[in-house]
């Protein structure tokens, strides 16, 4: 059985790792009867901790918001992974989180124990980032309010200004956010469309109250990732097409981004490009631009306009 101050740390980390904890949940992670995880509750409330509790079946505990910040416990690897990925937060398309980390930073390092401090000297002296630009920025405290929303499993209002300009308020059950390299997008059920809906995340304006708490439904894709690529660089355009690239899919990977389209592999000397653009001639520019060789696979047409567009370059250099 763990000592009582020991005891009191591990309870203030589990109350991090999930929302709410049934008091014989509790009991059963601590080795302790139930009645011992109420007075540690009592006092984690004495030590400043606002711990909440509600009665019943459903009922539980749940560490609400106050004036302390619980300390965080961190294994060796879980350290070092904060604090370099503090240093590289700047380039993640969240606005103003550059000197928010750099505060962070500087207090976790005060405590990391001299072993960690070498650690992330070494991986920060001889890494080098080469980030992409962010093209858009969101609000930290609005990813902070999607993501509770996500966690709580809580219905979220928010007003949406879509590609054209037109505003129009959504109410969503929020399932994750999803991180390109350039933009954040928040996948939810959009409950007046009765249907799935992927929101950029700097387009959202939060609206509260928010709530009820909903069922977490199926989610419309085991990968996530490859479904947001599917809906940013495919689905959301009208001209689509199915490209086979020359070159294996771990280097067509190196110049096509989530963004640009979405990749499947098909043998050792090529792969498959699924990628859309706003009208032929974008699309055809955005194909060259990638830099590998290419057959078209469809549309037919598509091929037709190549041929048109490699005419008019040779014209222009005879």
């Amino acid at each position: 059985m763990l000592e009582t101050s020991a005891r009191l740390l591990r309870l203030l980390s589990l109350f991090q790792t999930h929302r709410d904890w049934s008091g014989a949940e509790l009991a059963r992670r601590l080795g302790v009867t139930p009645r011992t995880v109420r007075r540690d509750v009592e006092r984690l409330r004495e030590l400043g901790y606002p711990v909440n509790a509600s009665p019943g079946t459903g009922g539980g505990y749940q560490l609400g918001a106050g004036a302390r910040l619980p300390p965080l416990l961190l294994d060796d690897d879980e350290a070092v992974a904060v604090a370099v990925g503090l240093r590289t937060a700047a380039g993640q398309g969240i606005e103003g989180i550059g000197e928010t980390s750099v505060r962070a930073l500087a207090k976790l390092e005060h405590v990391l124990p001299e072993r960690l401090r070498r650690r992330v000297s070494a991986l920060n002296s001889f890494t080098v980032p080469m980030l992409h630009t962010p093209r858009s920025q969101v609000d930290a405290s609005v990813l902070t309010e999607l993501a509770n929303a996500c966690r709580d499993g809580e219905r979220l209002r928010f007003e949406y200004r879509d590609h054209g300009g037109s505003l129009t308020r959504r109410t969503v059950e929020p399932h994750r956010l999803v991180c390109t390299e350039r933009r954040w997008y928040l996948v939810a059920w959009d409950t007046d469309r009765a249907d799935w809906r992927t929101f950029r995340a700097d387009r959202i304006v939060p609206t509260p109250p928010h709530g009820p708490r909903f069922t977490p439904r199926t989610p419309p894709a085991e990968d996530l990732a490859a479904y947001v690529s599917r809906g940013v660089s495919t689905s959301a355009y009208t001209d689509t097409a199915v490209i086979r690239l020359l070159v294996p899919a771990e280097r067509a990977a190196e110049v096509v981004t989530p963004s640009d389209g979405v990749l499947e592999p098909v043998d050792d000397t090529s792969c498959i490009l699924r990628t859309g653009a706003a009208g032929p001639e974008l699309l055809v520019v955005h194909v060259l631009l990638m830099g590998v060789d290419f057959e078209v696979i469809e549309p037919a047409g598509l091929t037709e306009y190549i041929r048109a567009v490699r005419d008019r370059l040779s014209r222009a250099v005879d």
